[in-house]
């Protein structure tokens, strides 16, 4: 197997997700609740993969950092649902625990991007190369 590297293994990493996603939804009850939940979480949780395809693609520092935005907004706004399957009994499945696990380290990934993208330092201070403005 090909080594993608970082960029191409969290596109991967964010695409096993999105589909975990609507698989779980594909399962949920079908009861009025779920199915609004279900359309949420589905819009959130593949926006994640789909908006950070457009990430990579990113023209400039400011378009990369807005765009990684987007992607820690809809991340955030996929833990929420699933929380919200989880604590409303919904959904209690291990499947679903394993997805808020995996959201929640996505979130974490993507909003630790963004910072270092934003401000423009790595963790012991140094600067990164910077991208045209």
């Amino acid at each position: 197997m090909k080594d993608f590297g970082p960029t191409q293994d969290l596109a991967q990493r964010a695409k096993v997700f999105a589909l975990g996603i609507i698989r779980l939804a594909a399962q949920l009850p079908k009861t009025p609740e779920s199915r609004v939940i279900a359309q949420q979480i589905v819009r959130s949780g593949t926006s994640v993969g789909a908006n950070y395809r457009a990430v990579c693609r990113a023209r400039s520092r400011a378009e990369f950092v807005a765009k990684l935005g987007t992607v820690v907004e809809e991340a955030d706004e996929t833990v929420f649902w699933l929380e919200i399957l989880i604590e409303s009994g919904i959904s209690q499945e291990n499947r679903t625990m394993v997805l808020l696990g995996e959201a929640k380290e996505l979130l974490a990934i993507f909003s630790a991007s963004r910072r270092t993208a934003k401000f423009g330092k790595y963790s012991t201070g140094q600067q990164i190369n910077k991208l045209p403005k």
